[in-house]
């Protein structure tokens, strides 16, 4: 695959995400190709009373454009990954949705005859 075919995720991230910031100025991008292996990684920084707008309830928009991004991926045949940064500190956030990884439960299930009342 080229670059040219490549789809512009800065920009696709920008159209996703500028709806839901108040100061859609504060949105900072860095795209970082890797032509060895068709991955692409995109850091992303906000202000943070954008944060929960962004983020929002229980981190659905993010997991929303987090697809979005993977289907365009997919179809220009490469990998990306979305990680996303506090513009204060500059210290990464846990990302738990990394295609990377198994996920694990939280739950414990205990069957009637463990419980306590």
């Amino acid at each position: 695959m080229t670059d040219s075919a490549a789809p512009n995720y800065a920009a696709l991230i920008r159209f996703l995400l500028e709806p839901f910031m108040e100061a859609p100025e504060t949105l900072r991008l860095h795209a970082e190709f890797s032509p060895a292996h068709s991955r692409i990684w995109v850091r992303l920084a906000f202000a943070g009373e954008d944060k929960g707008r962004v983020y929002g309830r229980g981190g659905r928009n993010l997991q929303a454009i987090r697809a979005v991004l993977q289907a365009a991926a997919q179809a220009a045949g490469q990998q990306v990954y979305l990680d996303v940064y506090d513009a204060a500190k500059s210290t990464p956030k846990i990302d738990h949705q990394r295609s990377d990884r198994p996920r694990r439960s939280r739950r414990r299930f205990y069957s009637s005859s463990r419980r306590q009342s």
